[in-house]
C-alpha cells in the first residue's frame, strides 16, 4: 500500500477538522434516522409462534424474559447444517458483552435459527458464546419474517429478500427483527436485512477506521475473508 499524501502536522489538523464537519453532519443524520426508525408504525403479531428453548417450548412473548423490548437476530443455520454461517458468527462474536447493557435498558437479545436446539447449543459451546439461542423447528417464524426460503438454490421468480428489493437464491439469509410486548400483546416494530445489519458489527466499525479499510476489493465476494473465529490460521 502506498502512503497517502504526506503533509505537516498543521496541514493534517486542518484536513482533519474539515473531515470532522462531515462526521458531525453524519452523526446528526444518523440520530435523525434513528428517531424515524423509532417512529415507524407497529404491527400486532397475531400468530402464536413456538420455539424450542433451554427452558422448554416457549412462545414469542416468552422470549422477552422480564423485558418489554426484544431484538431477534435471525442467525443463518439451516435444519441440516453442521455449522452456523461464518458471517452470522462474525456478527455474533460481539453479542455477549452487550447483553448486560441491553438488559439495563429493558432489552433482550435472542438468536433464532431453524437448526435443532442441540445442534445450535453444540455450536454455541464451540464458539464460547452465552447468549440465548432458540430453534424454530416446527415453526415458520423465519419464513414469515423473510429470512428462510423454500427451494433454496433456485432462482426466485421475483425479488424475495430485504423488502423485495433483492434476490436470495439460498435457503437462508441474515436479518434482525424487533418486537415490543405490552402485557400479552406483541408488536413487530422493525426489521432490517443485508447491509442494514452493518451497524451491529463493531469489528467492521473498527476496520473502517484504519488506512486500508475493509480491503475487500478483488475478493470473490466482499466477506470472502471472514472465518469463524476458531478457524483463522488453519
Amino acid at each position: 500500500m502506498q502512503p497517502n499524501k504526506l503533509v505537516s502536522r498543521q496541514e493534517w489538523q486542518a484536513a482533519r477538522r474539515e473531515l470532522l464537519q462531515r462526521e458531525k453532519a453524519h452523526t446528526r443524520e444518523r440520530e435523525a434516522l434513528a428517531q424515524a426508525r423509532r417512529e415507524l408504525p407497529w404491527v400486532e403479531v397475531g400468530r402464536t409462534y413456538q420455539f424450542q428453548t433451554e427452558r422448554g417450548v416457549e412462545e414469542l412473548r416468552d422470549l422477552f424474559g422480564g423485558c418489554s423490548q426484544l431484538i431477534v437476530y435471525h442467525f443463518m443455520f439451516g435444519p441440516d447444517w453442521r455449522e452456523g454461517c461464518p458471517s452470522c458468527s462474525f456478527w455474533a462474536d460481539t453479542y455477549d458483552g452487550a447483553l448486560p447493557h441491553l438488559a439495563a435498558r429493558d432489552i433482550r437479545l435472542v438468536a433464532v435459527s431453524r437448526a435443532p436446539l442441540a445442534t445450535l447449543h453444540a455450536y454455541r459451546v464451540r464458539m464460547g458464546w452465552g447468549f440465548d439461542w432458540v430453534s424454530t423447528v416446527g415453526s415458520d417464524f423465519n419464513r414469515e419474517f423473510a429470512v428462510s426460503f423454500p427451494g433454496g438454490g433456485e432462482e426466485p421468480a421475483q425479488p424475495n429478500y430485504n423488502f423485495a428489493t433483492q434476490v436470495c437464491k439460498g435457503e437462508e439469509a441474515p436479518g434482525l427483527s424487533v418486537f415490543y410486548r405490552d402485557g400479552s400483546t406483541v408488536y413487530h416494530t422493525y426489521s432490517c436485512y443485508a447491509r442494514g445489519l452493518d451497524m451491529l458489527n463493531s469489528t467492521y466499525q473498527h476496520i473502517d477506521l484504519v488506512p486500508r479499510g475493509r480491503d475487500e476489493q478483488g475478493l470473490p465476494w466482499p466477506m470472502a475473508w471472514v472465518r469463524r473465529h476458531d478457524e483463522y490460521g488453519q
